[in-house]
């Protein structure tokens, strides 16, 4: 297949929007730009659209997508019900980084979209151009990570075109993602609300517009994932990673670290091997949005090097400032962790 490319990072034509439209009608998939991750779309009304985003990514069939809107109009048609306090919760964080796992309504989306679940996670992207793209073909767009399964998601073009290409209609070339990290997901089915997927919405921002609404973590039902990221191997690059936490003091010149990467904060550069590759991860300590911002990019980036056979990537401490962080990179790492003092 060949695999088309439109260019939106400063123009959005109508022909292209056109084109792009006429490939959703299709059944054809398209990899769109949000503010989280690239996201490979498709029409979650057309049976053949999602099983294909399952065959162009190698995803497992139970796990569930995520379906993309452009505006709470379209929710009548394919959710039962939205309560008042999950509609204060859209108004305070819509369009923007956070979906919703809500009652299904039969009948409208492919059954092969839920993952074989009675509910439907929903979300409204705030990206510039992912946002006036969903506006033009005005369905409702399933949209997992453009990625093969398992690999670290996409942040830039490049990252989905070196998955994707030849797999997909159409690739749509914006801006670097600015979030970086998946949305938060919040299963909304019972109350008080859980998390199922943390992100950069979190429990503490919940509860500032809604006190005590949100209560532990859901897992599976019935055996099969509510959330993406849930049951599976995830977010892995080729390279071996282990998360490196209490870093104190310099590593020791003790090893060959000529072929080893260390991601850490630009302030405790001066604490890893001068002959190691230093990659900078955030400004310090604390720039955990910079961290989440290029943590994805970071694990590409590792895979492209030829000199580098393996890496240690920062762990953060801050439990629910890093939530989402942490969650990524310990499956990235296959929970491998070890203490600057082990090096």
């Amino acid at each position: 297949m060949e695999t088309k490319v439109w260019h939106m990072r400063d123009h959005i034509s109508e022909q292209d929007l056109a084109e792009i439209k006429g490939q959703f009608e299709a059944s054809e998939l398209v990899v769109i730009p949000t503010e989280t991750v690239y996201g490979l779309g498709g029409n979650a009304c057309s049976d053949e659209a999602v099983k294909r985003i399952y065959e162009a990514k190698g995803r497992p069939s139970d796990n569930p997508l995520i379906v993309h809107i452009h505006s709470m109009d379209q929710l009548g048609d394919f959710v039962q019900k939205v309560s008042p306090e999950v509609q204060e919760l859209m108004r305070a964080f819509w369009p923007g980084p956070i979906s919703f796992i809500l009652p299904l309504k039969a009948g409208y989306l492919c059954e092969r979209v839920t993952g074989g679940l009675n509910s439907i996670a929903v979300r409204m992207p705030s990206h510039p151009v992912g946002r006036r793209i969903l506006q033009y073909v005005n369905l409702p767009i399933a949209a997992p990570s453009a990625n093969l399964s398992g690999r670290p998601s996409p942040t830039m073009f490049q990252h989905a075109f070196d998955d994707l290409n030849g797999r997909v209609a159409g690739i749509v070339n914006g801006d670097q993602s600015e979030e970086g990290l998946e949305s938060t997901v919040l299963d909304c089915t019972t109350y008080p609300f859980q998390i199922a997927r943390p992100g950069a919405i979190t429990k503490k921002m919940i509860e500032t517009v809604l006190p005590h609404s949100v209560e532990g973590k859901s897992g599976l039902k019935d055996g099969k994932p509510i959330a993406p990221g849930m049951k599976y191997k995830h977010y892995a690059p080729d390279t071996p990673v282990t998360v490196l936490t209490q870093l104190n003091g310099p590593i020791p010149n003790n090893k060959d670290w000529q072929h080893i990467a260390f991601a850490v904060p630009q302030t405790l550069q001066g604490w890893v091997p001068k002959e190691s590759h230093f990659i900078p991860l955030c400004d310090d300590e604390e720039d955990m949005k910079a961290a989440n911002h290029n943590l994805y990019r970071i694990l590409h980036d590792l895979d492209s090097d030829d000199e580098i056979t393996s890496a240690y990537i920062y762990g953060f401490t801050n439990e629910s400032r890093a939530e989402a962080y942490m969650n990524r990179l310990m499956k990235a790492a296959n929970q491998e962790v070890v203490t600057g003092d082990e090096l």
